[in-house]
């Protein structure tokens, strides 16, 4: 159960991460997220942890530094990415959730998530600013049943542009 509310709260940071199509500058991002199950890691087993840090790397993450339900992290994010309305990545389906009616005007966004997977049911929506080029602000509310727990999640997500070069950090990826 923890490891697909973790899992949903890393959804969450991806999604609104790449939400505008015109105001993103590409380049290295750090990326801070907030929420009440980013609270519960320090419960998490350790084999557990192995499996969220295993399914990051899958997505071209590496584990974010988690402390105080709060998760950090640095994304490379290409020109093409920048550039998606949606995302290539998102928009395969990776939790059973799909994207719908994602609208931008000017800097805000917004962008409707539906999940009917086997784990993951319910409905969510991602909305944010770009405050500048450089940096956003946004929140991510999901309601629905996770295993068949139900799930009413907030999560809060900042992001601001440290350069161009990415250096080590590899552009997020596709799940195989």
């Amino acid at each position: 159960m923890r490891k697909t509310l973790l899992s949903i709260s890393f959804l969450f940071t991806v999604s609104t991460a790449n939400s505008a199509e015109f105001n993103m500058r590409p380049g290295l991002w750090e990326m801070t997220t907030k929420s009440d199950l980013l609270a519960l890691v320090p419960r998490i087993p350790a084999d557990q942890m192995q499996t969220l840090t295993n399914l990051a790397k899958q997505y071209g993450l590496d584990m974010p530094k988690i402390s105080n339900g709060a998760a950090t992290s640095e994304v490379c994010i290409t020109q093409e990415m920048a550039k998606q309305k949606i995302p290539t990545f998102l928009s395969q389906n990776q939790y059973g959730c799909d994207i719908k009616d994602v609208t931008q005007t000017g800097k805000d966004y917004k962008i409707n998530l539906i999940c009917e997977g086997a784990i993951l049911k319910g409905n969510g929506v991602t909305e944010g600013i770009f405050t500048s080029p450089e940096s956003f602000t946004g929140r991510t509310e999901f309601k629905g049943v996770v295993q068949g727990n139900p799930v009413n999640e907030r999560a809060y997500t900042d992001g601001r542009w440290m350069g161009a070069d990415c250096g080590a950090v590899q552009p997020l990826r596709a799940h195989r």
